[in-house]
């Protein structure tokens, strides 16, 4: 077992001896050293890219210091941060943040995030994918169908800008069976760490429902459990005003209740991505019984930046003027960073 005074000096050799081929060197409460690089902290988990086995997410409390020769951003709260230009391992529960002349040791329990900072904005992160999916069949009966997905995420700070939209066409033997369109945008303001108010605008067109238009405006609370390197899941509850539109003309405009949920996790190793998103909503006076607007897939990554995917689409409206009832199957392939 190493002692405490000789930890940092001898963590620190051996650093620089791996450090031709890694970059990062963690060394765990019960004396085991890894190598790597340190791609991302949340705050319960580090995780530490290997040639060896992966994508290794670390439980922080198993964590006695680290080091690293590449600058990254150490986040002590939601907004205060610190550059380091280096990290250097100091006594167990401790680490040093290289800046010069004025290094600085800190506790690792003080450690909220770390991560690689931007160019720009140091705290800014933006993460997203694009999903296509096509479908031929040439025969009897010919049919083409086409579908095209966006989600995006994009953070600084306390604020967090989400996006959505989504595209879906089917000719069945040249005639239009399905055509629809739908965009949503999302700001959440974080009051906590966990803690964040949602407002959000969703539109939606189908051509060939009933239902012929549906736009939303709502704002509510929402919680978010996690969000890390390996995935993530937050629930928000909302009042929402809501107009729909149907194909002979007629309208409703009324008020609703909905709680909405975003879900991803990462598999074996980050190369299977397991996601659902969806919101269901119940109107408070008589205009429907419910809605329902949701989907849930899985990613299976080719490369850093390439997957396929498949998916299963829902989108409900019951006892409205006009009911809607689709149900989509889509297997395309994906763009993610």
């Amino acid at each position: 077992m190493l002692r405490p005074s000789s930890f940092s000096l001898l963590g620190l050799s051996l650093a620089l001896l791996s450090s031709a081929t890694f970059a990062d060197t963690v060394w765990l409460t019960n004396g085991d050293r890894l190598t790597g690089t340190i791609r991302f902290f949340d705050g319960s988990k580090l995780l530490l890219e290997t040639d060896y086995g992966g994508s290794i997410p670390l439980s922080w409390s198993k964590v006695a210091t680290l080091e690293s020769d590449h600058e990254l951003l150490v986040k002590l709260g939601p907004v205060n941060g610190e550059r380091a230009k280096a990290l250097l391992a100091a006594e167990p529960g401790k680490v040093t943040l290289a800046n010069g002349d004025s290094p600085k040791t800190i506790e690792l329990a003080q450690i909220e995030q770390i991560m690689k900072p931007k160019p720009l904005v140091e705290d800014f992160t933006w993460k997203g994918n694009i999903d296509l999916g096509l479908d031929y069949k040439r025969g009897e009966r010919d049919s083409d169908d086409y579908d095209v997905g966006i989600k995006t995420q994009a953070r600084h700070g306390l604020w967090r800008h989400n996006a959505l939209a989504d595209y879906n066409r089917e000719l069945k033997n040249d005639v239009v069976s399905t055509d629809n369109w739908s965009a949503e945008y999302a700001l959440d303001r974080f009051l906590t760490e966990k803690w964040f108010w949602q407002g959000r605008f969703e539109y939606k067109r189908d051509r060939i429902e009933e239902v012929e238009r549906q736009r939303t405006l709502g704002t509510g609370p929402g919680y978010q459990f996690w969000d890390d390197e390996l995935g993530s899941f937050s629930l928000a509850t909302l009042a929402n005003r809501s107009d729909y539109r149907y194909s002979n003309g007629e309208q409703d405009r009324f008020y609703a209740m909905s709680v909405k949920w975003d879900y991803n996790r990462y598999l074996i190793g980050k190369t299977v991505e397991l996601f659902t998103v969806g919101e269901v909503g119940r109107p408070l006076s008589g205009a429907a019984d419910y809605s329902l607007d949701a989907e849930v897939g899985l990613r299976y990554k080719v490369t850093d930046w390439a997957s396929l995917n498949m998916k299963a689409e829902k989108d409900m409206v019951s006892g409205a003027e006009g009911d809607l009832d689709e149900t989509r199957y889509t297997l395309g392939f994906g763009v993610g960073w």
